[in-house]
């Protein structure tokens, strides 16, 4: 199976605080990002991801709209309030769980759309296919806070530049500053400027997660590119390092 950080239940159990014997940002985490840098992760796609994503591909052509990609959508409450936030735009939410996905709580805008796939798959077919996206969300995302496992984080994985040649305003939240202070480096090595914030979700949390971190008293943080989003694939293939 193609590995993916995922999320575990959130109504399930406490919730406990992170804990890691990293103290900072991952000190192999640069000699990742200039290896991943000069080559494409190259796994074979599976089928099940490449019919996914043509479905959904087929509907971004058809509609022609900016796109709001939600990576990890989990159940797709986020989706839904993403979609409901910007209605001009076409919002994704995409998930490997098909159980996730399946529970339908809330009513879904009619310009949003659920997708079961692996986001490894997901994010390298839409760079392909020359996706650029208006704004690209990463909520919450398994911090996997071993230190020994920096290369089953996102920015420690190969296909971390896909996800930078899609482009598009990036905004990441977490319960584990050290996770955001290290996207925020693996975005800055590819050319992307960012601000790290404390987070108060108030009234309107984004995903069930976040609502269960603040009710606990864990403190929320919130990664953003502050530059002119959308480098677009096609530009980013040549000017990458």
């Amino acid at each position: 199976m193609t590995w993916e950080p995922t999320k575990p239940d959130a109504q399930a159990g406490t919730s406990r605080r992170v804990e890691s014997s990293q103290t900072g940002p991952h000190e192999a985490l640069q000699t990742r990002l200039a290896r991943h840098a000069i080559g494409r992760f190259a796994k074979p796609i599976a089928p099940y991801n490449q019919e996914a994503f043509e479905t959904i591909d087929r509907r971004v052509q058809a509609e022609g709209l900016p796109l709001i990609l939600d990576s990890g959508c989990g159940v797709g409450d986020s989706t839904r309030a993403l979609a409901r936030r910007h209605p001009g735009h076409l919002v994704i939410g995409v998930d490997r769980s098909a159980d996730r996905l399946a529970r339908q709580r809330r009513v879904t805008p009619t310009n949003c759309t659920l997708v079961r796939a692996d986001l490894l798959d997901f994010w390298r077919l839409a760079r392909e296919a020359g996706w650029q996206l208006s704004r690209h969300y990463l909520l919450y995302p398994n911090p996997e806070p071993k230190a020994r496992h920096l290369k089953r984080r996102f920015h420690g994985h190969p296909v971390f530049p896909d996800f930078v040649a899609l482009g598009g305003h990036v905004e990441s939240r977490s319960n584990w500053r050290i996770y955001l202070e290290e996207l925020a480096i693996a975005l800055a090595y590819h050319g992307r400027q960012t601000r790290l914030s404390p987070l108060d979700p108030a009234g309107a949390p984004l995903t069930p997660f976040e609502r269960k971190y603040h009710a606990s008293g864990q403190p929320l943080w919130r990664l953003e590119t502050v530059d002119e989003p959308a480098m677009g694939a096609a530009a980013f293939d040549k000017t990458r390092p």
